[in-house]
């Protein structure tokens, strides 16, 4: 009796299940690393995932706090419930590894071959180093001015393998990386994805600019659409610059 849906939901995801015929409110558990954590999604009557609501508990709440822009992002590019969860389940996976991380004593090489990547780099890219040197965030502009931040999260065996990556931008970033590599190599892939996205964001700032823009309020980078006010009572939903092909993207 449950929606096509809600039945393709429970296919994949078996932990999670239907509280409603409608496939509106979804409760159970997302698992990674072996642990259950509990949570709960409700979907707005329409069904739209960008709006809908995830409530879970305290615990899991702290351990997905850094990753929030990116789940944001997610329910808004995700086509429904079963990629989102997905989604969610590959970067508890990440916060629960660099969780587990932080723990792990490092070796002395470890803390020379970052600072020596982070001199090589160039200080003056460095905006952010936690004490514990494991968590790493750089800065760049690019060719329009527009600042810009990446997060690296280093685990215990950098640089045997890469950072994970984080960015405010409306594509997946995907790091090409070999031991040898370095902190640059991954600065200079991060400013080549900053200028392919330039005419996206170039689209969008003329927007944000020139019209009245109802939704988002404070639009991140990652942010696709734009709702406008194009009259009396009467607004138009700004669809992806890159839709026609202008990008290349």
């Amino acid at each position: 009796g449950f929606s096509p849906h809600a039945a393709l939901c429970f296919r994949h995801c078996p932990l999670l299940l239907p509280q409603d015929r409608h496939g509106t409110a979804y409760e159970g558990f997302v698992t990674a690393q072996g642990r259950d954590f509990h949570i709960r999604i409700l979907l707005p009557a329409d069904l739209q995932l960008k709006n809908a609501r995830i409530e879970c508990s305290w615990h899991l709440k702290k351990i997905l706090h850094e990753y929030q822009h990116i789940l944001k992002q997610r329910l808004h590019s995700c086509p429904d419930l079963v990629s989102f969860m997905v989604e969610l389940k590959t970067v508890l996976e990440i916060a629960l590894k660099n969780t587990q991380d932080l723990h792990i004593p490092r070796p002395p090489e470890y803390y020379s071959c970052l600072v020596r990547d982070l001199e090589i780099l160039g200080w003056n890219k460095v905006a952010y180093v936690d004490t514990g040197l494991t968590t790493v965030k750089l800065k760049a502009e690019d060719s329009c001015g527009r600042q810009h931040l990446i997060t690296l999260k280093l685990n215990a065996k950098y640089p045997t393998e890469p950072p994970d990556c984080l960015v405010d931008f409306p594509i997946p970033f995907a790091v090409s990386w070999m031991p040898q590599n370095s902190l640059r190599d991954i600065y200079n892939q991060f400013l080549a994805a900053l200028e392919s996205l330039k005419e996206f964001w170039d689209a969008l700032d003329e927007i944000d600019e020139k019209t009245w823009v109802l939704e988002p309020e404070k639009p991140t980078r990652s942010a696709t659409t734009r709702r406008i006010a194009i009259g009396q009572g009467k607004t138009k939903t700004q669809q992806e610059p890159w839709s026609s092909g202008r990008t290349g993207l």
